[in-house]
């Protein structure tokens, strides 16, 4: 019998080894990207402290629509941009959690740029 591999296990391998390069700081902390079939979050968050900046998620109250899809990708890409310029953050080093950079990781991304964070 062919057995499946754990795709979540082999994207928490890929998280692992890009978090041993990557690190946020308190001048330029790190954007992080959690994904799943049915919402998206993504938080700035200061490595040296360990303490989260500003987040944003499709699981928020007042979040309309399905938080499944490209559209909700960038709405919350938008908020956390306009919640992190609010704090004074405008350099982030991004963090794509081990997924790929493509669909609503990449939909995240641009809706951030579109706010005004660089990376």
């Amino acid at each position: 019998m062919v057995s499946r591999k754990d795709a979540n296990k082999a994207r928490l391998k890929r998280h692992k080894r890009v978090r041993a390069k990557i690190s946020g700081t308190a001048s330029r902390p790190r954007l992080a990207v959690y994904r799943s079939n049915a919402h998206i979050a993504a938080q700035v968050i200061d490595d040296v402290a360990g303490v989260t900046l500003v987040s944003a998620s499709t699981h928020e109250k007042d979040f309309q629509g399905n938080g499944g899809n490209k559209v909700a990708a960038r709405a919350v890409g938008k908020l956390l941009a306009e919640r992190a310029n609010a704090k004074g953050i405008t350099e982030v080093v991004f963090d794509r959690g081990g997924y790929l950079y493509h669909g609503r990781v990449s939909e995240l991304a641009d809706g951030a740029r579109e706010g005004g964070l660089k990376f």
